[in-house]
């Protein structure tokens, strides 16, 4: 769409589809370039339907939990919920190092953190396209994209939320008819050591549909991390110089 906050997705775009399955995933990404989350380096991704992207292990989980998760996995939820490709949607997915699409998020993340020039080398781009909930008896579909990009020292996530009009499948005690209630869709990231997580604000309430106008980068619709070492953007921590450091 025009004025989009996607980034360019689609089989015109060399994308990938997952296949249609209810609680589906792609299949084993073996990353051309390994990606550093929270200080561990992963060679292996899964896309996986219900809006995660996880490393070394597929998601099959369509109810969210809180993080930090009791299990270990270590993933991004750019929009956990129980996504139904089969009722409708697509989720596509590549690696590329297309010069135009590069540029564009280097510029973008080089305005978000001004500090540390950034250019993208590498990036992993997953978008879920207008996908159903489970159980739905309405058309509504949700839009939204992680990109896991790198320029090899640094590692960063865009999370985009362009059209979110669901949060939860009937299998997580969601209404058929509107997509709402029961335990609603979670996004942020888990680590896999318990200690480093971050939860989008909002995650789990009534209040997640709203993620397209929230943001940690001015920008409604983008939430953008550093990820290779835990950081919460838009949080000013202490100075060394501040006198009660």
């Amino acid at each position: 769409p025009t004025g989009s906050l996607l980034y360019p997705y689609g089989p015109h775009q060399g994308d990938e589809t997952n296949p249609k399955h209810d609680d589906g995933t792609s299949n084993e990404i073996a990353l051309s370039v390994p990606f550093t989350f929270y200080g561990k380096s992963y060679q292996n991704a899964f896309v996986n339907n219900n809006g995660v992207i996880s490393f070394d292990e597929p998601v099959r989980q369509y109810t969210p939990d809180p993080f930090p998760l009791a299990d270990g996995q270590s993933f991004v939820a750019p929009y956990w919920a129980d996504v139904d490709n089969v009722l409708g949607g697509d989720i596509f997915y590549r690696q590329t190092t297309n010069p135009a699409l590069l540029a564009d998020i280097s510029q973008d993340i080089t305005k978000y953190f001004p500090e540390s020039p950034f250019t993208a080398t590498w990036a992993l781009v997953a978008t879920w396209d207008q996908v159903a909930y489970y159980g739905s008896t309405s058309k509504k579909g949700n839009t939204f994209q992680a990109v896991l990009t790198t320029d090899s020292k640094m590692f960063y996530i865009i999370l985009n939320y362009w059209d979110i009009q669901w949060t939860t499948g009937t299998a997580s005690d969601g209404d058929a008819e509107t997509g709402l209630g029961g335990t609603p869709a979670h996004a942020g990231f888990n680590s896999g050591d318990e200690t480093n997580f971050y939860n989008i604000p909002g995650s789990q309430t009534e209040a997640i549909i709203n993620i397209t106008t929230t943001s940690n980068v001015k920008v409604p619709g983008r939430w953008v991390f550093r990820v290779d070492k835990f950081q919460v953007t838009g949080v000013d921590l202490p100075k060394k110089n501040d006198c009660w450091l």
